[in-house]
């Protein structure tokens, strides 16, 4: 399935979401690279696998190998990272919020692609997950390296989208079952 294909499996009560997701296909404000990386790593957060298969096919063929396989570090270290941080955020007793969080996460540190690239990703995979101590944190990375605000919200704004696109089809399966 290719994003045209998922745009047009939503139904008409989900017209917005399907506007939105053409317009956010061809986004100007954000590289090429950064616009489909962060549709594939929205994708993978949203967990629909036909979400997943369409964005990749889609926007997989517009990336290198390596930009590819960062964005899907991108989503998988934030599903691990999103968990963690946002516990340690909303929990009352607040020393866990100081104690080091002795899990892996090197690719932060090396994945391969540009790191505001990288950034921009996980910043939006942490909107889908709601961890807002991430998006605080991957927010001020991408500002500081030169990233503007309308460009933080574009990929906000595609994030949002393609987990609405995934949250219909996940409903649309459900009450057919």
């Amino acid at each position: 399935m290719s994003l045209d294909a998922l745009r047009e499996s939503l139904p008409d009560y989900a017209k917005d979401i399907r506007l939105n997701l053409g317009t956010l296909a061809a986004e100007s404000v954000l590289s090429d690279q950064q616009k489909h990386g962060t549709f594939l790593a929205s994708a993978l957060a949203s967990r629909n696998a036909g979400v997943i298969r369409a964005v990749d096919a889609w926007a997989g063929a517009a990336l290198s190998p390596e930009a590819r396989n960062a964005a899907k570090a991108a989503a998988a270290i934030m599903a691990m990272n999103n968990v963690y941080y946002r516990a340690t955020h909303l929990m009352a007793a607040k020393d866990y919020a100081t104690m080091p969080a002795k899990l892996r996460m090197n690719v932060i540190g090396a994945p391969g692609v540009d790191k505001l690239d990288f950034e921009l990703w996980a910043l939006a995979v942490s909107a889908i997950n709601g961890c807002g101590m991430c998006l605080d944190a991957h927010e001020k990375v991408v500002r500081k390296g030169g990233l503007s605000a309308e460009q933080v919200q574009a990929a906000l704004r595609i994030a949002a989208a393609v987990h609405a696109a995934a949250a219909v089809l996940d409903g649309e399966e459900a009450l057919a079952a």
